[in-house]
């Protein structure tokens, strides 16, 4: 039986996983395009179990407990006109998470992780294009051993903008769905720009759109992601 184990380093909260990371580690052991749901926060540092129950159909688990699951998917999603790299640094200049951060260590979009540490993707607003986007020069210790960004760190990237893309206002929301397709992997030290887009919001559920190019501007990923925002707790 295969196991997965997310390292601290690859958080999103201060306990659990960032949910691009995770999503794209399963999509790496299932080996094709599938649409990852969450089923509570990956944690840290334990060994969790992979189940295969089919081709591409995959469930984690700490113990009993189910953390993912996984079922093959196809990715049907059309990005918007994206900005050029020099715009997606003016426009993370605007970074929301720059006057206020829930989760400051996040390994994608925490402002307190430092170069070579965290990946520093700060997704600001483009009002004209009605998106975030934010720049990304992906360093080497993302590298797979061939110069080029190994894929779960790509699925990473495509995570945190989807979020400020629905989340202007900076409510509490959880991943709960995850689909990526990479198209092919960027290379270390390229200067790459990542954007995030609303497609969809109906009472307690967002739904965005995000999608990763190369310094040529030429499309490598893309991902679609269900944001829910978490019921108020009951009054004691």
């Amino acid at each position: 039986m295969d196991t997965l184990l997310i390292a601290r380093r690859f958080r999103g909260p201060p306990e659990s996983a960032n949910g691009g990371y995770f999503a794209g580690a399963v999509a790496q052991r299932a080996g094709c395009t599938v649409t990852v749901r969450l089923r509570r926060p990956p944690p840290l540092e334990t060994a969790l179990s992979v189940h295969e129950e089919s081709a591409g159909r995959l469930q984690i688990r700490d113990g009993d407990a189910l953390v993912g699951e996984c079922e093959p998917a196809t990715l049907a999603l059309t990005p918007p006109p994206h900005p050029r790299y020099l715009e997606a640094v003016e426009a993370s200049r605007d970074y929301a998470g720059f006057r206020y951060h829930r989760f400051p260590g996040c390994f994608v979009c925490g402002t307190e992780r430092v170069r070579g540490d965290g990946m520093r993707v700060f997704a600001g607003p483009l009002r004209e294009l009605g998106l975030v986007a934010a720049p990304w020069v992906p360093d080497t210790s993302l590298d797979r051993g061939d110069g080029k960004v190994q894929a779960e760190f790509m699925s990473a990237a495509l995570d945190c903008p989807g979020y400020y893309a629905v989340a202007a206002d900076d409510r509490m929301l959880l991943l709960a769905e995850y689909t990526v397709h990479v198209d092919r992997l960027v290379h270390v030290g390229e200067a790459c720009t990542v954007v995030g887009w609303a497609i969809s919001g109906s009472g307690r559920k967002r739904e965005a759109g995000t999608a990763l190019y190369d310094g040529k501007g030429e499309l490598c990923g893309r991902a679609r992601a269900l944001w829910i925002e978490p019921r108020p707790r009951a009054a004691d």
